[in-house]
Order: C-alpha cells, then sequence, then structure tokens
C-alpha cells in the first residue's frame, strides 16, 4: 500500500490541516485568548498568567509565529506578541468553506 505524502495534497487542504495543527495543543488555545483579551503581551507576561515555563511558552509562540498566527517584535531582552488578525481571518473563513462543504453530504442515519 502506497502512502500519501502530504505535497500530494491541495495546497488550501495542506495550509488548513497546518492551521488546524497549530490549534491542536490547549496551552495554544490560552495563549491566543491571553493576545486577544490583552491586546499585546510581552512573552513573560504570558508565563505568569498560563500555568507553564517560559521555554514551553517560547516553544508554544514558535508554532503559532510559523504559522503566522501570531506577530512579534524583538523590544531589548522582551518580546512582544499579538495575534495577527489578517491571517486569522484567513484561516477562520477558509474553516468556514470547508466545513460547508463537509456538512453538505452530511446523512442522518450514517453509522447508526
Amino acid at each position: 500500500m502506497a502512502l500519501a505524502r502530504k505535497e500530494d495534497f491541495p495546497n488550501k487542504d495542506i495550509k488548513l490541516a497546518d492551521f488546524s495543527k497549530a490549534l491542536a495543543h490547549p496551552a495554544r488555545i490560552a495563549i491566543l485568548m491571553t493576545l486577544a483579551e490583552k491586546k499585546e503581551c510581552i512573552c513573560g507576561d504570558l508565563v505568569i498568567d498560563l500555568p507553564l515555563s517560559q521555554s514551553t511558552v517560547s516553544q508554544h509562540l514558535k508554532a503559532l509565529k510559523e504559522i503566522g498566527l501570531i506577530k512579534g517584535t524583538i523590544d531589548g531582552p522582551r518580546s512582544r506578541y499579538c495575534i495577527d488578525w489578517v491571517v486569522f481571518e484567513k484561516y477562520q473563513s477558509q474553516m468556514e468553506i470547508w466545513m460547508k462543504k463537509l456538512f453538505h453530504f452530511k446523512q442522518d442515519n450514517c453509522c447508526s
């Protein structure tokens, strides 16, 4: 049996999967909620707000930044991060389109 490689799928599906993967940890959900509530946040503040070590917070911030959901600046010894709402809205729109397509095939009696 041949294994499908990620690059064999449409680019929009790969990006949607990457977005979902970036959100697939409760710490990342909490980080995004904290950034949304505070508008902008210093990385050290996240460590105070969350039950995570500095290194763990940094790893999660890196994952969110790689997908483009957050952006940040380095100000001396401090790093500031905020949500990139343009990118977030793009992924939200793609997720809504995918869900509508999926629900189009919904059957009430499936597997019952």
